[in-house]
């Protein structure tokens, strides 16, 4: 990551804190009588292919023990709340993980931050992939996103959910990552930040 990169997640962070703080400590109360503990739900991701780091969200599912790892899809589908539906639909659910981009774990810009079992088994395509800082948006969450929910709510089970995943989600994203990457500039991440807040914004 450029230090300009850097320095623009820094300070837009800093903004966004100031502005959504009081929105998510709202949404957090919220969720302390409709849903009740645990608030956040947390994820091994990897930053590069061999450095993790720890991925913070506003939990959106029932708490289901072992369960809580892999790919969503439409074998957790059940397990969404309605306060947690919403949450997803707004991408409100994310929120948390400013502190995520304050920490450098993640930019505001670049592909999302993939499962450490899916570096593993594609290990020379995230080599590439992850040469770009995962961030919270991108290009390919805005080019593929609603195809892969689509492809993901017809599978039945996890094995079903991570053999798609794994066969047309991984490689399809990866292509529109590396896009990106290519093309990667401080007025590109601006403008992907702008169609974001359009699609999530309600008309």
């Amino acid at each position: 990551m450029t230090p300009q990169k850097r320095a623009f997640d820094l300070i837009t962070v800093i903004l966004m804190l100031a502005w959504l703080g009081p929105i998510l400590l709202i949404i957090l109360a919220v969720m302390l009588f409709t849903t009740g503990r645990p608030l956040f739900y947390t994820s091994e991701r990897m930053k590069t292919p061999d450095k993790a780091f720890t991925l913070w969200k506003l939990r959106t599912m029932t708490v289901a023990g072992d369960r809580e790892t892999g790919v969503s899809g439409g074998d957790k589908a059940a397990r969404i709340t309605p306060f947690g539906r919403f949450l997803r639909k707004t991408r409100a659910d994310e929120l948390p993980q400013l502190w995520n981009i304050l920490r450098g774990d993640i930019s505001f810009v670049g592909p999302r931050p993939p499962l450490r079992e899916y570096v593993e088994r594609f290990p020379e395509l995230y080599r590439e992939v992850l040469k770009s800082r995962p961030g919270v948006t991108g290009l390919a969450t805005l080019r593929y996103h609603r195809t892969e929910e689509r492809l993901l709510a017809d599978c039945a089970t996890p094995g079903e959910t991570d053999a798609v995943y794994a066969r047309r989600c991984v490689p399809r994203k990866a292509a529109i990552d590396l896009i990106y990457q290519r093309n990667q500039s401080l007025c590109y991440d601006l403008k992907l930040i702008g169609q974001t807040f359009t699609r999530v914004i309600p008309k």
